[in-house]
């Protein structure tokens, strides 16, 4: 919770308490010296988490004829165990659409709140998550933290709201997985909310809002997007955004000096050759591609995995690309320019929180992205951490985060920091 805050243009800069921080340093550390010690496990099962007891590769599995149907109709579905203050947790292999508009299934997670539904029904909350990995064993559902990995969700659900979390397509399920692929995101996230709505129990509302941080912040814009056409039926309150992926070209050229971005740009990469078939080769150099391979099969789930990518990496410190700038050279050009979010319409406020220390997105492309939707009239709040890296913003906010989800489902005007001067 920050003690201090002060305007800054249309920012708001948080600063976090200091013991808060200390706090965190302290687990994070401990926790690192567990995973640590797991690795005297099999590697998949330390670095992953792997739920073997309750996750299975035939849950995952499916068929064209299966996955025919309505958008966010159930495939099939099972209880889980572990969720927050004794709500009903399930795993679920849904239908949605994929990038091409071909039928597809994705899997998630669904929490439903215990006690009585309001009179009106249970709001939703899109839980859109961060960057996994891109392969189909990187699923958060398979995950044996999955409901750690979902930022304030015991408050959504103290707040008597159902969460849906999306996997995305081709995590869990048979890839590729569409990284950073906008539309494709946000059709699952929405789709998740569908599927929500049809578990024994839900007792749901058409009103939903959608929560992400990095990759699932761009996959929480892309929702606001395309949700009046792809699901008019629901209700949209609102989005909260952390550190979003808003301009690719940026993360994918200026940030190839560091370890993120590397990380970033090799799996965008890899994924982007098998979603739109663009040539892979033509950006990346030959002996490179052991590396980046070595990147695109590892999950991000761990302290313990940021050690492992951290190595796996570092061949790419002496040679990766090809060539002088990827976002120049099509069809990489117009392919991020399809995944760079839009302004949204100006009827959904937004909220977004960014690090002030974020070395990966970093605070400048995102005040230039709340400028847009300022200009485009939106209702926005942003708000700046200082000192927070992309890795902690989304914990790091996620309490103002569902404060703001709250206010909205309230019905409560939402706060606007474009009225201030331009930053």
């Amino acid at each position: 919770m920050p003690t201090n805050q002060r305007s800054q243009g249309t920012a708001m800069t948080v600063e976090p308490k200091k013991s808060f921080a200390k706090e965190r340093r302290r687990v994070a550390s401990a926790l690192a010296l567990v995973m640590l010690t797991l690795a005297g496990a099999s590697l998949g099962e330390a670095v992953l988490g792997i739920d073997q007891a309750h996750a299975s590769d035939a849950f995952y599995t499916y068929d064209v004829q299966q996955a025919q149907g309505v958008p966010g109709s159930i495939i099939r579905m099972e209880p889980m165990s572990g969720a927050p203050l004794g709500a009903n947790a399930y795993r679920v292999l849904y239908r949605s659409m994929g990038l091409h508009g071909e039928p597809i299934a994705v899997s998630g997670v669904v929490v439903i709140p215990a006690g009585v539904a309001p009179a009106d029904g249970r709001p939703i909350v899109a839980w859109a998550h961060p960057t996994t990995g891109v392969v189909s064993r990187c699923a958060p559902s398979e995950a044996l933290f999955v409901f750690q990995t979902m930022m304030g969700l015991r408050d959504m659900v103290r707040h008597g709201y159902i969460v849906a979390a999306t996997d995305y397509p081709g995590l869990g399920t048979a890839g590729p997985h569409p990284y950073l692929v906008g539309v494709s995101e946000a059709r699952a996230v929405i789709d998740a909310v569908r599927a929500a709505r049809q578990l024994p129990g839900a007792q749901a509302s058409d009103r939903y809002a959608v929560w992400g941080h990095s990759q699932g912040g761009q996959a929480a814009l892309f929702s606001a997007i395309i949700a009046r056409e792809y699901a008019p039926e629901l209700r949209l309150q609102g989005v909260a955004a952390a550190a979003p992926a808003t301009d690719l070209k940026t993360l994918l050229r200026d940030d190839a000096d560091t370890d993120g971005g590397r990380n970033v740009t090799a799996m965008t990469l890899w994924s982007w050759q098998r979603v739109y078939g663009a040539p892979i080769d033509q950006v990346v150099q030959p002996a490179a591609m052991p590396a980046v391979n070595a990147l695109a099969n590892e999950c991000i789930e761990s302290i313990y995995d940021m050690v492992l990518r951290h190595y796996s990496q570092r061949p790419l410190e002496q040679q990766f690309l090809s060539v002088p700038d990827v976002t120049q050279l099509e069809p990489w050009h117009s392919l991020l320019e399809q995944n760079i979010p839009g302004t949204l319409p100006s009827d959904i406020p937004v909220l977004i929180t960014q690090g002030a220390a974020d070395r990966l997105v970093l605070p400048e492309v995102t005040r230039s992205y709340v400028q847009r939707l300022c200009a485009a009239g939106s209702t926005v709040m942003y708000q700046e951490w200082a000192g927070v890296h992309h890795g902690l913003i989304g914990s790091d906010s996620a309490m103002q985060a569902v404060a703001w989800i709250a206010d909205r489902f309230d019905g409560k005007a939402a706060p606007n920091t474009c009225t201030a001067a331009t930053p």
